[in-house]
């Protein structure tokens, strides 16, 4: 999934300005993975071009071989198919 695609699934939080905020929240959760536990897949996420973005204190080589190591591959300018890999949730169903 790419970071932009799982702010897409969070809301505004009340009183933000939506425009303001459909440009930041890729960022937001860029910020979040940052600081996530390192069982978390984390290494999943990636930009909106298929590509690693550096991660603090991580580098994009790591990232890299842990998709490699699940059977991720990339192109020769480091990125991966979205079309073909891109995951999004079921939608959740009301009763």
């Amino acid at each position: 999934m790419t970071y932009g695609g799982i702010a897409s699934l969070i809301p505004p939080p009340d009183g933000i300005d939506f425009p303001a905020y459909s440009r930041i929240r890729a960022r937001w959760v860029g910020y979040a993975l940052k600081g996530c536990p390192e069982h978390l897949p984390w290494h999943r996420v990636v930009n909106a071009q298929g590509s690693i973005s550096s991660r603090h204190g991580v580098g994009p080589a790591l990232q890299r071989t842990l998709l490699e190591d699940e059977g991720v591959a990339f192109d020769r300018n480091g990125r991966l198919d979205l079309e073909a890999l891109y995951w999004e949730p079921e939608p959740q169903r009301t009763s």
